[in-house]
């Protein structure tokens, strides 16, 4: 295999480029959107049709996968890419996200708690799932089961090898919103530590590009013995890429530091984290642009948890190469279908909107889900019978306004590529 990444065009215009990431499960060519499968599946779409809507890399979270199945199930089955089938790139988050901000739940009666926490740097908000969080790392309750759990990031690269996705997170502290500047450096420099650990860990377990599975755990073997169709091959060498994760909060200097700090480290590529966790739009745009100047140009850039249109179209001149979002799939699960409108190949004119196709002026409406669309559903399909289906909570309904909605995300992604090329952007 080849470089894992070749960053192939800048745009003479802004920082926006494009790129290729190489890996055993295929080649992304960049700026890409990734579709999120939270459990190991991306909600109400076969796994098979991921290649004819044209998606190039997918999100699986660790913390749920840790929690059920368990990772240890996961590795026995042969790793997330067999399986769940998506036979795709895919990326894994270090599980931080979840334990942060499932377990950072206030209770909507303690108003004088919250309260104080806006107000007194040395008041962090209750926290009813987290037991303890320490330099070490987290200990926590499961939302599954309510057994008590610890990520460290020694643990957090380990669940990470067993789920087998081709690019990891690196163990962080996703800060949460508001934060004061004295827990948003503590929780910084924590994941600074922490980074440096992810690495040492990945270097004396000789995963630092690449992990190697050779041996089953006890849970293949009982998998083997109920019948598993799919049984781990062995000595499977598959290559796994390490993000170091850039946080900060809302703080420019701290961005700035983490940046710099991230950036330096030996890491395949760089992500920007805790962003998009109830700050303004202008805020996320402002953490983004604080830190384009720091941004690799040799390593792929990945945006956590940011990917709506408006978003993606004004941050990837900031150098962006990869957006996880999953507005797009839960948008079609409550019927809202997405339509992209633009004059030939300008991304500087389109417009989107979204049509609810509960609406009752749908029921009789004979014209294509989307006029102009050249998905499956538009080519097939009526507003009518997706109204129909939605409002008769036909299970084929989501189906079908997932599949648009996301190759509606892969549209824009080929106009922006397209811009890129041309210096429009």
């Amino acid at each position: 295999m080849g470089k894992f990444f070749q960053n192939l065009l800048r745009s003479k215009k802004s920082r926006a480029r494009l790129g290729k990431i190489c890996t055993d499960h295929g080649t992304v060519t960049t700026p890409a959107f990734v579709p999120v499968g939270t459990k190991g599946a991306i909600k109400a779409l076969l796994p098979s049709l991921t290649n004819e809507i044209g998606i190039q890399l997918a999100f699986v979270n660790t913390y749920h996968l840790v929690t059920h199945p368990g990772a240890a199930v996961v590795e026995s089955a042969g790793g997330i890419h067999r399986f769940s089938q998506l036979n795709l790139p895919l990326i894994s988050d270090s599980g931080g996200f979840q334990v942060f901000s499932l377990g950072r739940r206030l209770n909507h009666s303690d108003q004088h708690q919250r309260a104080k926490v806006l107000q007194d740097d040395e008041v962090r908000p209750e926290r009813p799932l987290i037991e303890k969080i320490s330099h070490d790392g987290v200990k926590f309750r499961s939302v599954f089961d309510g057994e008590l759990l610890e990520f460290t990031p020694e643990k957090s690269m380990e669940y990470q090898r067993q789920i087998g996705a081709d690019l990891n997170m690196a163990f962080d502290e996703c800060t949460y919103y508001p934060a004061t500047r004295r827990y948003a450096q503590q929780a910084m420099e924590r994941t600074h530590e922490w980074l440096k650990r992810c690495i040492k860990h990945k270097l004396k377990t000789g995963t630092a590009t690449d992990s190697v599975r050779s041996s089953f755990p006890a849970s293949a073997r009982k998998l083997r013995a109920v019948g598993n169709p799919f049984p781990p091959a062995t000595c499977r060498r598959q290559n796994q890429y390490l993000y170091g994760v850039i946080q900060g909060a809302t703080f420019e200097d701290l961005r700035k530091q983490s940046a710099k700090f991230v950036v330096g480290q030996n890491t395949s590529g760089v992500a920007i984290g805790g962003v998009s966790v109830g700050e303004s739009k202008k805020e996320m745009r402002d953490q983004v642009r604080w830190v384009a100047d720091y941004l690799p140009d040799d390593r792929p850039v990945h945006l956590l948890g940011v990917g709506q249109i408006d978003d993606i179209v004004d941050l990837v001149r900031y150098g962006i190469d990869t957006f996880d979002c999953v507005e797009p799939t839960r948008l079609a699960r409550m019927g809202e279908i997405l339509r992209l409108n633009h004059r030939e190949f300008s991304l500087a004119s389109v417009q989107f909107e979204k049509l609810d196709i509960m609406r009752g002026h749908y029921r009789n409406n004979l014209e294509p889900v989307v006029t102009g669309c050249g998905c499956y559903v538009c080519r097939h399909f009526t507003k009518a019978y997706l109204h129909h289906l939605f409002k008769q909570r036909e299970i084929l309904g989501y189906n079908l306004a997932t599949y648009h909605n996301l190759w509606v995300m892969e549209k824009l992604m080929e106009l922006i590529r397209q811009n890129i090329k041309n210096d429009q952007i």
